[in-house]
């Protein structure tokens, strides 16, 4: 595959650590120096498939082409005030294509998997322009008493139009099955047969088994991909992460032994934006003029599940 063209939508509302400090006991020093987030923008009166309608356009007018030029669209969204239909199939509708439109979930590395998706139908031939997205308000998941995890989250929406090309030049994804680890849970409708006791659980994270699973994870999954790359890690432009915590980035970046100009970052401002933080981050690298052709992109993510993915994608717009 090849990236022709990037976007990225946010919500309109900055939340500040110090409003969170208004309605819980948190501070600003405190969320910054676990986390390294400082604002978030989160939904409020807009609707997901708008954002990512908006993401969606934006990545169709940087790649030049039209809605009906794509073939098909693939969406990681991982919870949605729709049961049914799929975001993507709404954003079908509000962009003006026509094509063949699915979700996927696996979490926070969703976008990853996406990829995966996409290059097999390019590879295969059935498939030349294809829309990729990522559109998440995970700030619906959490509990809002819970400052151990409502203040890591922001919402909004990532895209980029692929199409055929050679740029790709390697990718992983793996999933090991850990509930205990992060999950969230939703009751479903009652029936007149279910016997079972049901609840519903907001967002929980084990903390430290999250960072230990992700850095484990995010670190093999890059040595691997650039093995399979047969390239050096000194060899990559940007190592552009899922945007979970600074903590675990630098943690990264420290093992890399890399310049930290090489691992940038906007959680700072955006919060986990669970799997849209990558495209919504190379969307900001594109935008703000940092990529030129020839550079090589290593992605990164992990996410519930626990489902992981890297790969290496060379910039040729």
């Amino acid at each position: 595959m090849r990236i022709i063209g990037t976007g990225s939508a946010h919500p309109k509302h900055t939340l500040t650590n110090d409003d969170l400090s208004k309605i819980m006991d948190t501070s600003d020093e405190w969320i910054r120096e676990r986390t390294g987030i400082c604002t978030r923008q989160i939904i409020t009166d807009e609707n997901l498939e708008d954002l990512a309608a908006e993401a969606a356009q934006k990545a169709l007018d940087d790649a030049g082409i039209k809605a009906s030029d794509i073939d098909y669209i693939i969406c990681s969204n991982v919870a949605y005030e729709y049961v049914t239909p799929t975001v993507s199939s709404i954003v079908e509708g509000k962009i003006g294509a026509s094509c063949p439109c699915v979700d996927l979930n696996a979490a926070c590395s969703g976008f990853i998997y996406a990829i995966d998706f996409a290059e097999a139908l390019l590879q295969t031939g059935r498939a030349t322009n294809i829309l990729v997205m990522a559109a998440e308000e995970p700030t619906r998941m959490v509990d809002w008493n819970d400052r151990s995890t409502c203040v890591l989250f922001g919402d909004g929406a990532g895209a980029m139009v692929v199409t055929r090309g050679e740029e790709l030049r390697a990718i992983k994804v793996s999933s090991k099955s850990n509930l205990d680890v992060l999950h969230y849970k939703r009751k479903l409708e009652p029936t007149p047969f279910i016997t079972k006791e049901e609840e519903h659980i907001p967002l929980y994270m084990a903390g430290q088994e999250v960072f230990k699973t992700a850095v484990t994870c995010s670190l093999r999954d890059l040595l691997a991909v650039l093995s399979d790359a047969g390239l050096d890690k000194n060899d990559i432009t940007y190592y552009v992460l899922h945007q979970a915590n600074f903590r675990i980035n630098d943690f990264i970046r420290h093992r890399f032994n890399m310049d930290p100009a090489k691992f940038p970052v906007n959680m700072d401002k955006y919060g986990n934006t669970s799997s849209a933080s990558i495209p919504m981050l190379l969307d900001e690298l594109n935008r703000e003029g940092k990529l030129k052709n020839g550079d090589l992109l290593a992605f990164s993510a992990f996410g519930a599940g626990f489902t992981t993915g890297a790969c290496i994608i060379e910039w040729n717009k």
